[in-house]
């Protein structure tokens, strides 16, 4: 549950509607508006082009800055908000805006790149650990807190039952950004680690603090540099994601449908 101290200390303001067409304190939380919990998915720009409810867009002040939340049966967070490139990206801000909001679980999507042929690029992880060889924020920058990295089992579990043709299971390496990794970088991970990204370590470990579960989905979209012979670029990275559109809403619409239910666990 939230602590009341953060929720003195923010407000949100309502704006627009997004109907899916548009291009120390404690870890303690209450359940948003109603009492009510919510499912939360964290998403990028892919996002936009997705079918969804009507959500209302909001920008919720937090301890640690701004964060915009599309509001509805679910709370749609866009990590790339405010154009910011992924070691820019203010995840205490989003966290604590989605636990504000009564988020209670967190399904976070997002392109990543392969360590190991034996994953292609089409492949849907479902990681169930993640490292990071770049600093992860915390909200505890005052107390003394030790808490349990963790990738939620059951929520793991349900994504795998919905997603047919998923990999249940792998380890999620986390890299600063905002430039690709090296080649040496790339072999020394593909020793411990199955795909590479640059958010989902930071968003599992603020959640974990939050007391909100957290499960991810990751869409491989390129082998990682080096992997392969294939050059690596980021307009290549952006036409993959965007050539999966189709099968991300498709994700999305299925996890709404099944995870999305006011206080489902």
């Amino acid at each position: 549950m939230v602590s009341h101290i953060l929720r003195r200390r923010t407000k949100k303001h309502d704006s627009n509607e997004y109907n899916g067409a548009e291009t120390g304190w404690h870890t303690h939380r209450d359940a948003g508006e109603g009492g009510r919990t919510m499912l939360g998915i964290i998403g990028g720009t892919s996002l936009f082009h997705a079918n969804l409810p009507r959500l209302a867009k909001t920008v919720t002040n937090t301890p640690y800055g701004p964060a915009e939340l599309y509001l509805g049966e679910v709370a749609l967070l866009l990590r790339h908000q405010f154009n910011r490139p992924p070691h820019r990206i203010n995840f205490r801000a989003m966290a604590s805006a989605l636990a504000l909001a009564g988020v209670d679980r967190v399904v976070a999507l997002g392109s990543v790149g392969s360590l190991r042929t034996m994953h292609p690029p089409g492949t849907i992880l479902l990681p169930d650990d993640y490292l990071s060889v770049a600093p992860v924020p915390s909200i505890h920058n005052h107390t003394r807190e030790h808490v349990m990295p963790a990738i939620d089992d059951g929520l793991r579990t349900r994504l795998a039952d919905l997603i047919e043709d998923a990999r249940n299971g792998g380890v999620y390496a986390q890299t600063a950004g905002p430039r690709i990794e090296t080649r040496s970088e790339i072999r020394a991970l593909a020793q411990i680690a199955d795909v590479v990204g640059m958010t989902v370590a930071s968003e599992a470990a603020l959640c974990n603090e939050l007391g909100i579960r957290f499960a991810a989905v990751c869409m491989i979209d390129n082998y990682a540099h080096g992997v392969t012979e294939d050059i690596l670029s980021y307009d290549h990275i952006l036409a993959m994601a965007k050539a999966n559109t189709a099968r991300t809403e498709r994700i999305v619409e299925s996890v709404i449908d099944q995870l999305g239910a006011a206080n489902d666990h």
